[in-house]
């Protein structure tokens, strides 16, 4: 309190002070009151996400240099030194934990994945698209083996499968099977667990692009914001819980109105938190919408993703600290850990690759080359040599195995959503080439997509070229990377109408007109055979392709197209181990070498970056001057109805003047 210039007298001054004195209660008070502490409840939660099979550490490209990243030991390591801290420490997982390595390949048998989760004290996890890749027989007998094995494993929790749909419709036979062994693993909507004095319900999503990535699901979903508002209504009602967690299978989006889990957090504010998955985003600080944070760490393991949390005196929480722990080798592994995992890679040695006649460390060649990433393939709009090279392999190794069909291989497609990794420069082993190209299942029940022949007009050629220059924009995963085929677009030009040339080369790069109504053999994975489908849904049904058999007629079941030779189905990754091994030794030391040409980019996908007015009108297709003359029509509208309400008003103010006189 200030004072006036004159000094006051002892008395006034005296009871100034008990004046203030009195009203100190009162301030101390209101300022409580402006300022509200916290229950004292603290919840510390780490979290991870689309591992995809990625148990162990792996040697990849990061920032243009090799290095080596992720592992589980790792991982369990800082989890270690997480619980000294705070013996109460939450881990979740939101989904895609299978798919991507060698390890998948003993999914349906051994559960590796489900089993490491739990070893890692993994509390809770959801399902994403990669977990139904070996169909729906796949996914119920890796479920039947997790719980068959006797180990801790992590609940699941699924709230969105429309069960009342397919129910009322009465459930197929796989429908039935995932019933069953959902039921037997004990996968519910949500689950309560307690972590020292904070009572936490936690559910899962699984969001409409992860169904759409997910062709040999059998299930049926419900809207995610639908459903989880349902069930947060239910724990509300029924449980008395401090926080409401969702794992959730949906991802992020630059795109805010695209962006599937804020679309959640705004929709459902009661939850407090969201871990998401799917996209393999790695958020440095989470997204928050009100008073829920959205969290996401990246893939394959990298890193584990940690944070700490407060509850406010209004029950809602206050994330404290955040940050993604990177997992080098600066961490020590657990050796425990470690241990387990190798026993199950001796699974995958015995069991699986010696069919093929291979070992996961057996070295197919030498790279000196610094290859793209597989991000680079999805979110770079280029000619890339990674997917040069793994086209290369289809190509050749198609053209050289007894298959039957004595049509030359003309063209070979590899889309960026297939490719999972790349080739760090030094010895390329089998397990590399496995875990590059490592999506799925055949029809033969065995781990690894297959390769398909297909039958195509030159016309159509053309219409995949448009789809990579005109789709793969607004679905990444549809970039398309070729042998034998060459395109150039230009990207400002009319949606659909990109392309301004394509053409067929051969190994010596010399180019061949495409005719529109010949039939060209096509060599791609099951996997793009069966997301033509989706391609078309994207472009709203104007770019379409139908797959045909040599004789011209329509393929009506993909897997009809897949490629048998007397050793049986020819899987995609065997391909690349294939085509690796055939490449010639240079330098005399008995292992292949990475050919010199790969270090070039070859020209088989060229960029015309011109918006000169020339360059954007030559050459319109059908596709272009339909939407020119919609554009014209809706333009002749607006002009229309412009004049016409300028003329009414006109009358208007005419007719009020004439009044008025």
């Amino acid at each position: 309190m200030k004072i006036s210039g004159r000094r006051m007298k002892k008395p006034a001054f005296l009871c100034l002070i008990a004046v203030l004195l009195l009203l100190l209660p009162l301030s101390c008070v209101s300022q409580a009151a402006s300022a509200p502490s916290g229950t004292g409840k603290k919840m510390d939660i780490l979290f991870l996400h689309d591992t995809h099979s990625h148990l162990d550490s792996f040697l990849t490209v990061e920032d243009g240099e090799a290095a080596t990243v992720g592992g589980f030991p790792r991982i369990m390591t800082l989890i270690n030194q997480a619980r000294t801290q705070n013996p109460d420490t939450l881990i979740l997982d939101a989904g895609d934990f299978s798919m991507g390595t060698l390890v998948q390949t003993i999914y349906d048998s051994e559960a590796a994945e489900l089993r490491m989760l739990g070893a890692l004290g993994c509390q809770v996890t959801t399902l994403g698209n990669h977990e139904f890749d070996y169909r729906s027989a796949g996914l119920a007998n890796a479920l039947n083996a997790a719980v068959s094995s006797g180990e801790p494993v992590p609940s699941i929790v699924l709230c969105n499968i429309d069960w009342e749909t397919m129910e009322a419709e009465g459930l197929t036979q796989e429908q039935q099977l995932l019933r069953d062994a959902f039921d037997a693993y004990g996968i519910q909507d949500y689950t309560i667990i307690t972590k020292g004095d904070v009572r936490l319900a936690v559910f899962g999503v699984f969001g409409v692009d992860s169904l759409a990535c997910a062709p040999t699901c059998a299930l049926k979903f419900r809207d995610a914001s639908q459903a989880a508002a349902e069930v947060v209504s239910e724990i509300k009602a029924n449980e008395d819980v401090d926080m409401i967690v969702c794992v959730s299978h949906s991802g992020t989006s630059e795109d805010e109105k695209k962006s599937e889990d804020e679309i959640l957090a705004k929709n459902v504010p009661e939850i407090d938190l969201i871990v998401s998955g799917h996209t393999h985003t790695a958020l440095e600080q989470p997204i928050r919408h009100g008073d829920t944070y959205i969290v996401s760490c990246g893939e394959y393991a990298k890193n584990l993703g940690s944070l700490s949390m407060e509850q406010g005196q209004n029950g809602r929480w206050e994330m404290t600290s955040y940050s993604l722990l990177p997992i080098t080798p600066a961490t020590e592994p657990h050796q425990a850990t470690q241990d387990k995992i190798d026993s199950f890679m001796e699974i995958v040695d015995s069991s699986y690759l010696s069919r093929f006649g291979y070992n996961r460390s057996q070295v197919l060649a030498r790279n000196e080359i610094t290859f793209a990433t597989a991000f680079d393939l999805y979110d770079t709009q280029a000619d890339h040599n990674l997917g040069n090279l793994l086209a290369d392999a289809f190509k050749y190794a198609v053209s050289n195995a007894d298959t039957g069909d004595t049509h030359p291989v003309d063209v070979a497609i590899v889309p960026s959503g297939c490719v999972r990794d790349t080739f760090a420069p030094g010895d390329i082993t089998v397990e590399d080439v496995f875990n590059a190209y490592s999506l799925g299942i055949g029809l033969d029940g065995v781990a690894g997509y297959p390769l398909i022949s297909i039958y195509l007009t030159g016309a159509e050629l053309k219409t995949g070229a448009e789809i990579d220059a005109s789709v793969s924009d607004l679905m990444p995963s549809a970039r398309l990377y070729t042998s034998g085929l060459s395109y150039s677009f230009n990207p400002h030009r009319i949606i659909l109408n990109k392309v301004t040339d394509c053409y067929l080369t051969d190994d010596a790069g010399n180019r061949t007109e495409l005719q529109d109504d010949r039939l060209y053999r096509i060599i791609c994975d099951l996997y793009s055979g069966q997301m033509l489908g989706a391609v078309t849904d994207v472009s709203y049904g104007i770019l379409s392709i139908q797959p045909k058999f040599a004789d011209g007629t329509p393929i009506e079941n993909i897997e009809d197209a897949i490629i048998q030779t007397e050793a049986g189905e020819l899987k995609a990754w065997a391909a690349i181990a294939e085509y690796m091994d055939s490449l010639p030794d240079t330098d005399g030391d008995g292992i292949s070498d990475i050919p010199a040409v790969y270090g070039t980019l070859q020209g088989r996908k060229v960029i015309q970056d011109s918006r000169n007015l020339l360059h954007l009108i030559k050459g319109l297709n059908k596709y272009a001057v339909v939407i020119i003359l919609v554009v014209l029509l809706i333009l002749a509208l607006l002009i229309t109805l412009i004049f016409l309400i300028v003329r009414f008003l006109l009358r208007l103010t005419k007719r009020k003047k004439t009044s008025q006189n």
